[in-house]
């Protein structure tokens, strides 16, 4: 990991995700349902639903992170496990934040994969060892990313956050 950042604002969130849409819509793509990965998917996923007037948004929580560079061995869905029933017939994009290792998009395009009529990710942004390519990507970079939702700590640190499913 090298000291070379991405620095992503509030206002360039904006940005991301409105062009981000546009590739979505442009590609001719019309979701029925936003799967965001929570949580830096969450915000990628809401602007989302607004620019692409999709009102069908569903959230999975998905634990890999554990703190910067740091990972559990595999990302694991945290419950409630959205029900996939619910997906049939749908087509849905799968919102998050970074396409880091893939390892978290894969483990929910597999859930989706045979279940829905159709899946297809949208990230802000998308590193080169990641093993998703998405079919929509804001941004390709190398560096960490500084989001403007995590940069600063938590104000509060609450134990028992992680696993606790």
């Amino acid at each position: 990991m090298t000291d070379v950042r991405e620095n992503l604002t509030w206002e360039l969130l904006g940005t991301a995700t409105r062009e981000l849409a546009e590739r979505v819509a442009e590609d001719g793509y019309e979701p029925d349902i936003i799967l965001s990965i929570a949580r830096g998917g969450v915000f990628a996923a809401g602007a989302l639903a607004y620019a692409l007037d999709v009102k069908n948004l569903h959230l999975v929580n998905v634990e890999f992170y554990t703190g910067v560079g740091t990972t559990l061995e595999m990302p694991i869905m945290l419950a409630p496990v959205p029900n996939v029933i619910d997906f049939t017939d749908k087509k849905v994009l799968v919102a998050d934040d970074v396409a880091d290792t893939g390892k978290t998009l894969k483990l929910v395009r597999d859930f989706c994969e045979g279940a829905v009529a159709d899946v297809r990710c949208a990230v802000i942004y998308e590193k080169p060892q990641s093993s998703v390519k998405c079919e929509y990507v804001w941004k390709y970079t190398e560096d960490w990313i500084n989001f403007p939702w995590s940069v600063l700590p938590p104000v509060v640190t609450r134990e028992g956050q992680i696993l606790d499913a």
